[in-house]
């Protein structure tokens, strides 16, 4: 492989690690969902964060949009909510004589989505279609959504009453699906450590510094696009979605836009490890956040207690790693 003009990285992996550093303050662990997450960002991918009450889902989303200095913006998702309180709505201004729009909170750049299987599924669909066009459409005027524009939706796995469960289509636009577990022993100590110490939770999140501007994510996103792949881990990775769709225990296997999605995320995660070029770890190491909403077990499979997991990690002993 011919490295002669390597990528300057530098600034890109300065700035990632002074992110987990401000995060850090607050955050205990979690270094794979936070990974992930500045994955997704370099990505220009919207993410799906899953797991039980009182993890930290919220918070770890909303220190994550702290430290890139651009909007931010929270919608609690409800089985009440409207398309028109995502979006926004038309508004009559008598001292003009005509309509005026009000844009909603999705006219942000990082907007975080609290418990998206809340809402019905017209408002689903409302924002579903924000997110893969980056544009909404209202009354006939299309509005574009302003560059860094990321969803970070989160989602209870365990609370099922009142929820809208999300259709394969829609889960399919997340780049990643991220399951958030319990903290260790150890890691729980720090935590309560952190809430003893800490006076003030407010005061503690207001003190995280902003460490990229908008512009400089844009020039680290054009980096990541430079990461090099070669042809022999295309068909590794080609080879991996081709097996969800040819495997006795799956229903419905990958689409080209998981393809696409571990493509694009690989670059990334190499970048942000300090590399310009993907190795089969990096593969390897994504191929569950992106694959485990994309697949639907066979029922006999879910009955015996598999889950997507499990199938992607067989999928992945399958296939023949590139040397």
């Amino acid at each position: 492989m011919n490295f002669e003009s390597r990528i300057d990285l530098q600034d890109l992996n300065d700035a990632i690690s002074a992110i987990k550093s401000e995060i850090g303050k607050i955050i205990v662990g979690q270094h794979t969902t936070i990974e992930l997450l500045l994955t997704a960002i370099l990505a220009d991918g919207h993410v799906l964060v899953e797991g039980v009450p009182g993890v930290a889902k919220t918070l770890t989303a909303k220190l994550l949009a702290k430290t890139i200095n651009t909007e931010f913006s929270r919608i609690q998702f409800t089985p009440d909510l409207m398309p028109s309180d995502v979006l926004g709505t038309s508004i009559f201004n008598p001292k003009l004589a005509n309509f005026e729009f009000m844009k909603g909170p999705i006219f942000s750049n990082i907007i975080l989505v609290d418990e998206i299987n809340r809402a019905p599924a017209k408002t689903q669909s409302a924002l579903f279609e924000v997110m893969e066009e980056r544009q909404a459409t209202i009354d006939g005027t299309t509005y574009p959504m302003s560059s860094p524009f990321i969803v970070i939706a989160t989602q209870n796995p365990v609370e099922h009453e009142g929820t809208y469960r999300l259709p394969e289509a829609q889960l399919d636009r997340f780049l990643f699906k991220i399951v958030v577990g319990y903290p260790t022993a150890e890691q729980e100590v720090e935590v309560l450590r952190g809430h003893h110490l800490r006076k003030n939770m407010a005061e503690a999140i207001a003190d995280i510094t902003s460490i990229l501007q908008p512009q400089q994510l844009a020039e680290l996103r054009a980096k990541t696009h430079q990461v090099h792949v070669e042809d022999k881990l295309l068909e590794y990775l080609a080879q991996i979605i081709l097996q969800t769709r040819n495997n006795k225990s799956l229903f419905l296997g990958a689409s080209p836009r998981a393809s696409v999605a571990l493509l694009n995320s690989s670059k990334a995660l190499a970048a942000i490890r300090g590399r310009d070029f993907v190795t089969p770890e990096d593969i390897q190491a994504l191929a569950p956040a992106v694959l485990r909403h994309r697949i639907i077990l066979m029922p006999e499979r879910e009955m015996e207690g598999a889950t997507p997991d499990d199938i992607v990690a067989q999928l992945l002993q399958k296939v023949e790693v590139p040397r």
